[in-house]
């Protein structure tokens, strides 16, 4: 969709939110109370209306929760407002709790509002979206664009941009600049220029854009086209994939003063990133609040336990190869990584890691802090640093990170985690490194902010009844 349509798009949808949520709360309170003058608290329940306005204008923001919002279906939509509002409350109602207002605002008022304002958002933007179908579709909105490719990538060319082009698309001409096919049909659409006649043809035909498919093409031949059409104030789509590749995000940009095609198989909006961020100190900082508290516990049950340090710090691979700390409290012996040598045979993991279920290193505090996490709580100094996140990949060892491969390097592009999929997951039961690799990529490749939320309720669920941690 092209930039003026998806502004329309995006400011269509969330001004209809915003007045769905206003009528909608406006009804819950009638329905409640009768008239206005009869409200209760009148004044937090108006705060309470504007939260949730608030609430709707970051969501849409940060999580770009109506993209593909004219292709989806209705349940797909219903959904995704379903989704919309249940975090819309449970928000509201976690931030009353904190602010100790929550017996306050009716019950009966935000009852009404979860159940209307799912009805009356999702009923309004399905006529939201036959109306956008209708104005993108209509004739002086209809972006009209030609393809110019050689004979054995056009037909192929058709077919992809038709699959993947929005509504408001619709190819008009075609050209073949190394065989004479004019007048033939390629999926209904007729061949109608050559190379010679291209650029006259573009000249006098309703033209609005053009895709250039043409790799292997002299780029003498290709940049007078680029110029001709330019001039003609036709925009030009010129096809640079130069190698064939998975790449999730390939754009033109400036860098250092030189243009360049960026390829980047991983691709994360910098908003939502920094929003991540935001979450990751907030919670490390609470995270390091409980481990200050559980500390001289654990330390005393460590050294009444065995001698040595209280504390346990190894050097692990973070984002992209860069080295940190990882503290923990010390779980095994004090030789343990001396004797690791000598049980390297009895590796019960397929692959790079070293995992042994009746370890011997593992001393009897030990045992009990790792099968409920509790070694792990001072890396919640490590996310306050920034080393790690709440959520990501396992960080690998230096030995690990020394064997890796071009695959498996790529579980490091993403900062590692304190939890994530392979802790979820039933980690015990992984014996195969490659499954963790696989799990690591299936995060990176899915990562949305919604799935941090979902992991960290997981990992919570499966540190209280301590499943998967041996």
């Amino acid at each position: 969709m092209n930039r003026k349509m998806k502004l329309v798009e995006s400011y269509l949808l969330l001004f209809s939110d915003l007045v769905s949520i206003a009528l909608t709360y406006t009804i819950a309170i009638l329905m409640r109370f009768g008239k206005f003058a009869r409200v209760m608290e009148p004044e937090l329940h108006f705060v309470v209306g504007v939260g949730f306005l608030l609430f709707c204008t970051i969501y849409s923001f940060l999580f770009d929760w109506n993209r593909e919002f004219i292709k989806r279906g209705i349940l797909v939509e219903l959904i995704a407002v379903t989704k919309f509002n249940i975090f819309m409350e449970l928000s509201m109602m976690a931030l009353l709790f904190m602010l100790q207002r929550g017996a306050d605002v009716s019950r009966l008022v935000m009852g009404y509002f979860a159940i209307l304002n799912v009805v009356i958002v999702w009923l309004v933007r399905l006529a939201m979206k036959k109306g956008l179908r209708v104005y993108f579709t209509a004739k002086s909105n209809i972006v009209k664009i030609m393809i110019i490719a050689k004979e054995a990538v056009l037909e192929q060319t058709v077919i992809r941009l038709k699959e993947a082009m929005d509504i408001n698309y619709e190819i008009v001409a075609l050209a073949c600049v190394d065989a004479d096919k004019k007048g033939e049909l390629i999926d209904d659409i007729t061949i109608n220029a050559n190379r010679e006649n291209v650029l006259s043809m573009a000249r006098q035909m309703p033209l609005d854009e053009v895709f250039i498919n043409l790799p292997d093409e002299d780029m003498g031949y290709v940049k007078h086209m680029i110029y001709d059409l330019e001039s003609m104030g036709v925009a030009c789509h010129y096809n640079i994939d130069i190698i064939e590749r998975p790449s999730k995000e390939v754009h033109v940009g400036s860098f250092a003063g030189y243009t360049v095609v960026t390829y980047s198989i991983n691709h994360f909006d910098y908003r939502r990133m920094v929003v991540k961020r935001l979450i990751d100190i907030v919670g490390g900082l609470v995270g390091c609040i409980i481990t200050a508290v559980l500390t001289p516990f654990v330390a005393l049950a460590i050294k009444c336990d065995s001698p040595g340090p209280v504390f346990f710090a190894q050097t692990r691979i973070g984002k992209n190869g860069r080295r940190f700390k990882i503290y923990k409290f010390r779980s095994m012996y004090i030789d343990a990584e001396e004797r690791k040598k000598e049980l390297e045979a009895q590796n019960e993991m397929q692959g790079l890691m070293f995992k042994m279920e009746n370890d011997p290193r593992i001393t009897k505090v030990g045992k009990f802090i790792r099968k409920t996490s509790i070694d792990e709580l001072p890396q919640f100094l490590n996310i306050v640093k920034g080393d790690m996140s709440l959520v990501g990949t396992r960080p690998p060892t230096e030995g690990e990170f020394e064997q890796y491969n071009s695959h498996y390097r790529r579980r490091i592009s993403m900062t590692p985690g304190l939890t994530g999929l392979w802790q979820i997951s039933g980690r015990s039961e992984i014996v195969d490194f490659d499954e963790v690799v696989k799990l690591d990529l299936e995060y990176i490749d899915n990562w949305t902010l919604g799935l941090d939320i979902k992991i960290l309720f997981r990992t919570i669920v499966v540190v209280l009844t301590g499943r998967g941690s041996k």
